[in-house]
């Protein structure tokens, strides 16, 4: 029996030579016919044709790309894209956006050459005009950073090298995500936009907003970067992605046409022109400058293009018409980069922030707070997905060389991918049917990867024996190991009756083998367990609560790492210790059930129910599922275990690891019960003897932290009117409360939502089953089973909690964040080891410094190489490791010689040289230390 234990991978010997890519940048300009130029000394008023094509929602991507399922939702963005080119070919001033790139390369793979002809003519006139341009449109809250990278550069690699400079993206445009991180405006920043438009913003803060009349802001989108490098204009959209009320022309809409023939009873020309010209100073009384935008368009609309074009075509004709009265409003086609470079030759000064836009409310008792949370199993899944994909396939594919593509691997993984990190994907927010169905692209992709990681490993150790892949450890499940290895035999550690009733039928292990073991950097290494006759001694198993259990360095000379007591009355937690620091802090953990209970709606105050969306509790007293849990210890010499029982349907294990230096807490929670017909959303509570004066801290999609108060937003006064859920905000890899002298860490496995309620604690939701929609589109109850859990479904995760000083905390919580996130591949194989078998190899010649993490290692194409290495702590989190750094490329790899290097920007679709941005003027603002972040791509 061989167990691989992979992290990082490994390489064999390749020589990089230089090749030379041509990105063309700079600012862009295309001919203007008579209804698309802007006219000095009046309002103009730039109208932007689009369709918001969501990739999965309500139907799956493929029902949405063909127009299946039309009895679900009426939408076929094939329909959309046909009839939007047919109509921009019938006037030379109309003028289209599109934005998921998803879809248009799959409508462009189907057209004929002369079709394509056509539509390159269309982007390089600017009648055409791409923004976003990601693969998807990314959910902000929920999705980690290295992911969001990788989605975008596909979606900007296909448009650059399809259409050239002329297709390259100068605006992102996040129209829909609910609530916005401010690390998106950064990459954003990074990837070489001007400017970024979205249309959700909390409705007091846009009150505000337009009162003060900052619905266009620069945001300062890192604490770290010096200004400008991650400054970008952000423009909020005025009408959310709508057209103004009563300008809706598309066949699902029922506004009534521009009826124009005078001789017509029911002649509306100078109806629609007043109104329009209302809405148009009303609108430009809460913006700075003489130009405003209006979308004209909406979800999947444009399938019938030519209803859109005539009226527009008409409301530009006869709101222009009356310029020759003296009228100071001047409508034209526009795009958002078209506007946006409006508002750059304006030259005014904008106001600052530096925070970000969550959470976000659309009413009072209206928070989008609950997809923090929604769907934690698919978050999970999202989550080793792309683990799988960075930490295996894309690096074992560059180190292993051509070896590695024989076989059906393909762009189907990262496709997958991609799509995952779409606003109603990773979010949990979509239909149940649609949930299952990004599951299955996931499952598909990572079915074709392990064929390139057996290819790959294959090659560099030197073995071809088969390699198996056990998707299901974290619930015991491992068909090799079970049927060849009598573990029995061992008595090791117990397989938990948690476990056992997780698993049903699924496998039948009796214990689990657990022992230490370390992978080189950008490497594996490889073990072999045989079975003795006289086995390690069984592991000793008492049935009630220890006082403390703790662990300690293996080395004898250093000192013992963590300490953690029970409460022998209640079973609890009640103390956590680092003997390194001599730290101890009072903690008490526990799990709740909301009143914060999944509001039914009946509530005095509002109707709205908890959904996939709106975290709406009744109450802000929990319900505490028991004061007390049953326990049984597990301590053997690796690994020492305090299971818990809560309630039939909840448990957990506190474990602690020989030689490491973080807490585990693995829960495990469903089903929910609702037989009394209440939808309940659960959580697990930490309470400490920590000062945290309503403060705490949150991650920025996996990347920097941000700083939290409770009932507090930096940029307007707020009225709080929901005291649970207004201050929920989301944790994609982890969170820490501190005071001077304790900071206590949660790190996550997935992306979930949680606050710190009351002072010294921090809560996160774990787990949510609902009983009413939210009246928010899905349509349908956030309830989950599945055939293996009919009665609800089960959710397992983990928890690691660090205790440190302040100062030098994130010194260990980054690291760690970033080991759960890109965590090592387990594969097995049965048999003996063949002599010639290399058991270990380092792709590196030495670790990287700690500050610097290796975020992307993929091949580019034939030849060439991306690779992308980053500053991974903040300016003002560590006296060690938040100094600037130098790392020699040259000597970075053990067996690749680098012999040409060209940098691009954080996208990879311009010479990073070569990258300009418009400059903006903020009304105030201080500069910050340069974390000499660098992102490089290796030319071959």
């Amino acid at each position: 029996m061989i167990f691989g234990l992979f992290s990082n991978m490994a390489v064999r010997s390749q020589r990089l030579a230089v090749a030379l890519l041509f990105i063309f940048s700079g600012v862009l300009s295309f001919p203007l016919g008579q209804e698309t130029k802007p006219t000095p000394n009046m309002l103009n008023v730039h109208l932007v044709p689009h369709t918001h094509d969501d990739v999965g929602w309500l139907k799956t991507v493929d029902q949405y790309f063909y127009g299946d399922r039309n009895d679900i939702q009426h939408a076929g963005v094939q329909y959309i894209l046909d009839s939007v080119v047919d109509q921009l070919l019938k006037n030379p001033d109309r003028r289209f956006i599109y934005v998921e790139t998803a879809f248009f390369y799959r409508w462009w793979k189907q057209q004929s050459s002369s079709m394509q002809q056509t539509v390159k003519k269309l982007v390089n006139e600017g009648r055409l005009e791409f923004v976003n341009g990601g693969w998807c449109m990314s959910d902000e809250a929920t999705t980690h950073y290295s992911a969001v990278i990788d989605q975008m550069t596909m979606g900007l690699r296909f448009l650059n090298e399809t259409f050239g400079p002329c297709g390259r993206p100068r605006v992102a445009w996040h129209i829909d995500p609910f609530g916005h991180a401010r690390e998106h405006a950064s990459m954003f920043a990074q990837m070489g936009y001007d400017g970024f438009f979205f249309g959700r913003l909390d409705y007091q803060d846009r009150a505000r907003r337009r009162r003060d009349k900052e619905q266009e802001l620069l945001w300062r989108a890192s604490d770290s970067l010096t200004p400008p490098m991650a400054d970008l204009f952000t423009g909020i959209l005025p009408n959310g992605y709508n057209p103004p009320e009563g300008f809706c022309w598309d066949q699902s809409c029922d506004d009534p046409p521009i009826r124009d023939d005078p001789d017509l009873e029911d002649y509306n020309v100078d109806d629609v022109v007043r109104r329009f010209l209302a809405i148009a100073n009303s609108q430009a009384i809460v913006y700075k400058t003489d130009h405003i935008i209006m979308t004209m368009g909406s979800d999947f609309q444009y399938e019938n293009a030519n209803l859109w074009y005539k009226n527009l075509d008409k409301l530009i004709h006869y709101v222009n018409a009356l310029q020759a009265n003296g009228s100071k409003v001047n409508v034209l086609y526009s795009t958002p980069s078209c506007y946006l470079q409006e508002l750059h030759r304006a030259n005014l000064t904008w106001a600052l922030k530096m925070d970000d836009f969550f959470p976000y409310a659309d009413d009072a008792h209206d928070f989008w707070t609950g997809y923090f949370t929604s769907r934690p199993a698919l978050k999970r899944y999202e989550r080793i997905s792309n683990s799988n994909l960075q930490v295996t396939c894309n690096q074992l594919e560059v180190l292993s060389g051509p070896a590695s593509r024989k076989g059906p691997f393909g762009e189907g993984d990262k496709k997958a991918m991609a799509v995952a990190q779409h606003h109603d994907a990773v979010s949990g927010t979509e239909k149940q049917h649609v949930a299952n169905d990004y599951a299955r692209r996931l499952a598909h992709g990572w079915q074709r990867c392990q064929v390139l990681v057996s290819n790959s490993l294959a090659a560099l150790s030197g073995s071809s024996a088969e390699r198996m892949y056990c998707d299901n450890l974290n619930i015991s499940v491992c068909p090799l190991t079970e049927s060849t290895l009598s573990v029995s035999v061992f008595q090791v550690v117990p397989v938990s009756a948690a476990t056992r009733e997780v698993r049903r039928n699924r496998g039948f292990a009796v214990n689990e083998l657990v022992f230490q073991v370390q992978a080189p950097p950008l490497g594996f290494t490889t073990y072999s367990v045989s079975l003795l006759q006289d086995g390690p001694p069984p592991a000793s198993t008492q049935h009630r609560t220890p006082t403390a259990i703790q662990n300690k360095n293996l080395c004898v000379h250093l000192p013992q790492f963590l300490r953690v007591t029970f409460d022998p009355d209640t079973g609890l937690l009640s103390s956590l210790s680092n003997l390194e620091t001599k730290q101890t802090i009072k903690l008490t953990q526990n799990f709740y059930w909301l009143v914060y209970n999944a509001s039914d709606g009946n509530n005095l105050q509002s109707d709205q129910p908890s959904g996939a969306y709106i975290f709406r509790p009744n109450s802000s007293t929990p319900f505490l599922i028991s004061k007390t849990a049953k326990t049984e210890s597990i301590q053997t010499s690796g690994v020492q275990e305090v299971r818990q029982w809560f309630a039939p349907w909840v448990s957990q294990v506190v474990r602690l690891y020989t030689d490491s230096k973080a807490l585990e807490l693995e829960w495990t929670v469903g089903p929910v019960p609702i037989d009394d017909d209440l939808g309940k959303e659960v959580i697990t509570r930490l309470d400490t003897s920590i000062k945290t004066s309503q403060y705490f801290y949150t991650d920025s999609n996996g990347r920097e932290m941000l700083q939290r108060k409770t009932d507090f937003r930096p940029t307007w006064n707020l009225r709080q009117s929901e005291p649970i859920a207004g201050n929920y905000y989301p944790i994609n890899s982890r969170a820490f409360i501190k005071d001077d002298v304790d900071q206590l860490t949660v790190v996550t496995d997935r992306s979930q939502g949680g606050g710190s309620i009351h002072n010294g604690s921090l809560e996160i939701m774990l787990h949510r089953r609902l009983l009413y929609d939210d009246v928010r589109g899905v349509g349908e109850p956030l309830n989950e089973t599945s055939n293996i859990f009919p009665k609800g479904l089960v959710v397992r995760g983990r928890l690691l909690l660090s205790l440190d000083r302040p100062p030098s905390a994130a010194d260990a919580h980054r690291p760690l964040a970033q080991e759960v996130v890109l965590q090592p591949l387990l594969t097995f194989t049965d048999g003996d080891l063949h002599p010639n078998t290399q058991l270990e190899f380092s792709g590196l010649q030495a670790a990287l410094p700690p500050a610097v993490h290796l975020l992307t290692l993929t091949q580019w194409d034939k030849d060439s190489v991306l690779l992308r290495l980053e500053h991974q702590f903040q300016s003002w989190e560590s006296k060690l490791n938040s100094q600037p750094v130098t790392v020699n490329l040259q000597k970075l790899f053990s067996t690749l010689e680098v012999l040409g290097v060209s940098e691009l920007n954080l996208s990879a679709n311009q010479w990073k040289d070569e990258m300009t941005r418009f400059h903006w003027t903020p009304m105030t603002g201080t500069g910050h230390l340069n974390l000499f972040i660098r992102f490089y791509y290796i030319s071959s």
